[in-house]
């Protein structure tokens, strides 16, 4: 037998992913084959049984060589397990001539992004050419439901499988992979987008889509829907319809000509709401209106599900967003991959439509500075990664940034024009031991990961002057509409609401620059935040404390303006319209709590009890802090409970009994939680018990003001309080005099609650004065 060629293969079988430096033992066509049955389209989050059927190739498979069917980090599909025939995924593995083998799933078993690997070796015998080992997920031969598939569509969901023929641990791709689709399923919700603030005359769009229960649009049925307007608006239909076969509808070209608050609610044929939109505030003057970015996400080539190009097209698409940037990992950015990413941002820059940022995602260890997202005003900028980790193109090499401050100081040198924020996924940005304030404008303090409000906080202690942003940082292939679906992301992905007088690249890098932004977990508020001041200051854009910077004499600030106030106090005006009713607004002067204002009183509130859960276990990626529990109302009835962020439909919340509650939930940094209606509002004892923390609170005691149990570590706790029946307040203005302090920086901004569970950023407005 002639020696085979040495020859190498790709990595992956995705474009623009680098070639494995050790040459392949095997030529390619001598691995093996497998196929999947049954194959074809499938709908996301269903159940179903999947045969994989490894024949083996030319030199079959040793003893002690092994298989791997490995399933991308992002992939959220039920966990093969191989105890209980009659559990979800249970699997089943074995070989045509009984070679004995031996099994085992982990979820972190070969190189990222092909993470979570089902392991088969052969133990005892050996498989020759033609022999097979046929693998069974979601084995319903004894009654199983089948294996749930994962929750968001990928239009090449892979069983990729690995071959190790000689059990030298070189494992090889097979040449053509088990692939399948992953497709939406029927419609559960519908969205309605506006725009959050225009001028009165200005023409605007109104975009609609149907989810399934996932959070995917979904094309697999027509709807119609009858259009009621708070204000009149021109050129809106009273109906509109969408065929099956489509995803959304647009229409354009609306226009409202008197100063107002719009908000368009669909009806269904029985007059049932079937979706509210955000507001619109409709303004007769504005300097600025607003553009909503998702700013940082990522794709099959890295760490993500589906190509790049998808993921403008989605965000622009089926997200109606404004603004979008790719982050990916820079240890996986190949060369060819970073000139694809350049080329399409370039082509799917639009000003006036729709502006892609080019960049990427620095993701050095946090030892080294953690995360930052890197973005460049012009495409053909010199990648600085923190390591060549999975790229093995080694020409460049002498090019990385190996710690974040060797990247702000490279990218300084190099006369670059970029801004970079810091960002906390996997690892988290330490700023204290790496920041620039000439490039790091802003602290990324919320994504699907969860909410990190301790970024910026670090940011007060260190007395940068940062804006606060938030993105989604999403992997399932929905830039601008990331939900967690079932996996360890334990949010919404969040949205920025950039202030800009144009949608243009150029406004959009003044902006983020400025700090004229504010952030949210997911949805579209209108807000404004302002300070005026009796005696004239210093209003900066740059950072003074940084070097030389151009000021101006002002009376009046907004969001990120940097002020100079030799003496007097400040008026801290603030007006919003919320996407659902408010539950209270916090007033910060950095880290100082100056006050909560809730647009209802005392007297208002009713027989609902809300109960909050929130908090991380710790900055790392494993933060996840699990809340399962029960309460229970003694002594009364519970009538109806609402949940609050139960984002993942295999959690959920359950009444059991007249007075008991039981939950599964989890945070990572966020909070959820759930009303309850109760029969007597006053009467009997609230018991909470979950591993954290067991209390107890007669309903007397339950007021106005959170009763506060704390679990420790990173703001774990529990919040207990009372709400009105009924909460009508979608908006609220207020004016606040704030005294400013001498010898600190005084970062002034405001944090909104809304009912449904979303939070609020403004971005801080700082004063100071020596």
């Amino acid at each position: 037998m002639s020696a085979e060629p040495r020859e190498t293969v790709r990595r992956d079988d995705d474009p623009y992913i680098g070639t494995i430096v050790q040459p392949d033992v095997i030529a390619p066509g001598n691995l093996g084959s497998a196929t999947v049955t049954p194959s074809g389209i499938f709908e996301a989050g269903s159940y179903h049984t999947f045969t994989i059927v490894y024949t083996a190739g030319r030199y079959g498979v040793d003893d002690s060589g092994s298989l791997k069917i490995c399933h991308r980090f992002a992939a959220d599909q039920a966990r093969p397990q191989f105890d209980d025939p009659k559990g979800v995924n249970y699997t089943t593995v074995v070989a045509s001539n009984n070679a004995v083998l031996e099994v085992r799933y982990d979820p972190k078993g070969h190189t990222r992004p092909w993470d979570r690997t089902l392991y088969i070796k052969v133990v005892k015998g050996f498989l020759s050419e033609g022999d097979t080992i046929t693998v069974t997920f979601g084995d319903q031969s004894e009654g199983a439901a089948g294996m749930r598939l994962q929750t968001f569509c990928e239009e090449t969901y892979r069983f990729r499988v690995l071959v190790d023929p000689i059990a030298t641990c070189n494992y090889q791709a097979l040449p053509e992979q088990p692939t399948i689709t992953v497709g939406p399923g029927s419609a559960s919700e519908w969205k309605a987008v506006l725009p959050t603030l225009r001028r009165v005359g200005e023409t605007f769009a109104l975009s609609m889509k149907a989810e399934d229960k996932w959070g995917n649009p979904t094309n697999l049925q027509a709807w119609s829907a009858t259009l009621e307007a708070s204000l009149p608006v021109e050129n809106l239909p009273e109906t509109v319809s969408v065929a099956e076969g489509d995803f959304t509808n647009v229409i354009d070209g609306l226009r409202v000509t008197e100063p107002g608050d719009l908000t368009i609610i669909l009806r269904d044929d029985a007059g049932a709401v079937l979706a509210r939109s955000n507001p619109l505030r409709v303004a007769a003057e504005t300097e600025t209106t607003h553009w909503w970015g998702d700013m940082h996400g990522q794709s099959q080539e890295t760490v993500g599900t589906n190509s790049a190009e998808q993921f403008f097209a989605f965000a622009r698409d089926k997200a109606f967003v404004d603004v979008a940037g790719h982050q990916a990992n820079d240890f996986q950015i190949s060369n060819e991959f970073w000139g694809w990413l350049n080329e399409l941002t370039t082509e799917f820059n639009d000003d006036g439509r729709f502006v892609t940022l080019p960049g990427y995602e620095w993701s050095g260890n946090t030892a080294l500075g953690g995360d930052s997202n890197v973005y460049f005003t012009t495409e053909g900028r010199q990648i600085r990664r923190s390591s060549h980790a999975l790229v093995d193109d080694m020409s460049d090499i002498a090019t990385d940034s190996t710690t974040a401050e060797a990247l702000f100081h490279d990218l300084k040198a190099a006369g670059e024009d970029v801004v970079t924020f810091a960002h906390c996924g996997g690892r988290y940005a330490d700023v204290k031991l790496a920041h620039d304030g000439d490039i790091e404008k802003s602290m990324e303090i919320h994504s699907a990961w969860g909410t990190f409000e301790w970024l910026v906080h670090d940011a007060f202690e260190m007395g940068y002057r940062s804006g606060i942003v938030a993105n989604s940082d999403g992997h399932k292939g929905r830039p601008g509409a990331s939900y967690p679906g079932s996996s360890s992301f334990g949010a919404i992905g969040g949205l920025t609401c950039l202030k800009m007088k144009e949608l243009s690249r150029t406004a959009v890098f003044d902006c983020l620059r400025k700090r004229h932004h504010y952030a949210t977990t997911g949805n579209r508020m209108y807000l404004d935040v302002a300070a005026d001041f009796a005696t004239e200051g210093t209003l900066y854009h740059d950072d003074p404390a940084l070097g030389s910077a151009e000021g101006k004499p002002a009376r009046l600030a907004i969001m990120g303006d940097i002020v100079h106030l030799p003496e007097g106090d400040v008026t801290l005006k603030v007006k919003m319209h919320a996407s659902a009713p408010i539950e209270r607004v916090d007033i910060f002067n950095g880290l100082q709590h100056l006050e909560t204002l809730r647009p209802y009183t005392a007297e208002d509130l009713g027989a609902r009890i809300r109960v909050i859960w929130e908090g991380a276990e710790y900055r790392g990626r494993f933060r996840q802090v699990i809340w399962d529990g029960s309460a229970e109302f003694s002594e009364n009835e519970v009538l109806r409970t609402e949940k609050i962020n139960f984002f993942n439909l295999d959690k959920d919340l359950r009444q059991v009994s007249d007075n008991r509650l039981e939950w599964r939930a989890l945070t990572t940094g966020n909070y959820g939680g759930f009303d309850a209606w109760v029969k007597d509002a006053y009467g009997g004892t609230l018991a909470i018990d979950t591993r954290l923390v067991k209390a107890g609170v007669p309903l007397e005691d339950i007021g106005f003001e959170d009763e506060i149990f704390d679990a420790g570590a990173l703001g774990r706790a529990i919040r207990i309080f009372r709400l009105p029946d009924e909460n009508p307040h979608y908006t609220m203005d207020f004016e606040r005099e704030i005294a400013i302090e001498a010898g600190r920086d005084n970062p002034l901004f405001v944090r909104i609650t809304q009912e449904d569970g979303f939070h609020i950023w403004s971005s801080p407005i700082y004063f100071f004065r020596e």
